[in-house]
């Protein structure tokens, strides 16, 4: 299943990484596409929307509904 979240506090590069190795920390299998600029994060994976969100807020970043 594909997600899209809006994350705000994506700010560079070394955010996006952080943000994908907490996604695939969660389910090794997901494919993960952050845009910094427009502060997205696209995932295809079979975890929960709230599984995959919950791992982007333990990774320090929030998520917008």
């Amino acid at each position: 299943m594909a997600m899209l979240f809006n994350v705000p506090t994506i700010a560079c590069e070394a955010c996006a990484k952080t943000i994908t190795k907490a996604i695939q920390n969660q389910e090794s299998g997901a494919q993960v596409t952050v845009d910094v600029d427009n502060k997205t994060v696209m995932v295809t994976t079979v975890a929960s929307e709230v599984l995959i969100k919950e791992a982007i807020e333990k990774a320090g970043h929030t998520v917008e509904v």
